[in-house]
């Protein structure tokens, strides 16, 4: 019996998978290239990273000669801590949904929908990284521009002699209005739009899990991805396509049972700060607030 050519076949299900995971991965890389994240660290899932903070005494040397010189005392303590956990998304697509819409409008389309779902989840989850770092310099001005040289001044401050332009995290309603005086263009990766060489940062990257009134600058150098790799016996268990990383895996396989498609997504990683303070947080303020 010939096959019709429409038939759906396990490579085309291999080969929706490598599709998805590619979208996935190549948003994901432009993404981190764009923030300069250069530290990539896989881990066990159920890893707990921990935040730390460094607090310290000093107190004066100034003593006669031959005396004993006092101590001065730093501790380095846990601020806070983050278990690195897989996130879990199903879909399934009804062997009805395929005879009526076929499976590219079924399928596929909604794939797209689950991935842009996913995405969101993800960025949500890593921009925790700005609002729960504790130990951050504060700042604030007047107004949109005024905030951002505040901002930009702690960050020479904080970060003197490290050489590096500094990353900024912003909601987007808070920079429309000058950016619709000003002459940009936003580019877009892993579903975020981004302002790269933009008011003396090398990226602002405008995401509405932002807080809106705040701006969160720091530098590149600062920002760690930790993720659980999905590679080896986890993949060939669950038959997971996985990206070059292995931070995201995802499988698409006959329910003959159900006579369904399905569609299975996971991934773990966490954004963290190496240095919680190396964060400067600058509060936009209102004329009235003066």
């Amino acid at each position: 019996m010939t096959v019709d050519a429409n038939t759906i076949k396990t490579t085309d299900l291999v080969a929706q998978s490598i599709d998805f995971t590619e979208q996935f991965s190549q948003g994901l890389s432009t993404l981190l290239n764009v923030l300069g994240v250069t530290r990539k660290q896989k881990l066990s899932q159920g890893s707990v990273i921990k935040l730390y903070k460094t607090e310290g005494t000093l107190v004066s040397g100034d003593v006669a000669e031959g005396d004993v010189i006092p101590l001065s005392k730093v501790t380095r303590k846990v601020s806070s801590t983050q278990e690195l956990k897989f996130g879990k998304w199903r879909k399934v697509t009804t062997a009805e949904a395929i005879q009526k819409a076929g499976f590219n409008q079924s399928v596929q389309a909604t794939d797209q929908k689950l991935l842009r779902l996913v995405q969101e989840r993800v960025k949500t989850n890593w921009f925790n990284f700005l609002t729960t770092a504790t130990g951050t310099t504060t700042t604030n001005g007047v107004g949109f521009q005024t905030a951002v040289a505040n901002a930009i001044g702690q960050f020479n401050v904080v970060w003197e002699g490290y050489g590096v332009q500094p990353v900024a995290f912003v909601n987007p309603l808070d920079v429309y209005t000058y950016l619709a005086k000003a002459s940009v263009s936003t580019q877009t990766a892993f579903g975020l739009n981004y302002i790269e060489n933009f008011l003396g940062f090398s990226a602002v990257i405008l995401s509405a899990s932002v807080p809106a009134g705040k701006i969160y600058v720091t530098a590149p150098d600062n920002i760690n991805l930790a993720y659980a790799d999905l590679h080896g016996d986890l993949s060939g268990a669950f038959n997971f396509t996985t990206d070059q990383t292995g931070l995201i895996g995802v499988a698409h396989n006959e329910l003959l049972n159900a006579l369904s498609y399905e569609t299975v997504v996971t991934t773990a990683s966490i954004l963290y700060p190496e240095i919680s303070a190396g964060i400067i947080v600058s509060e936009i303020k209102n004329e009235a607030s003066k």
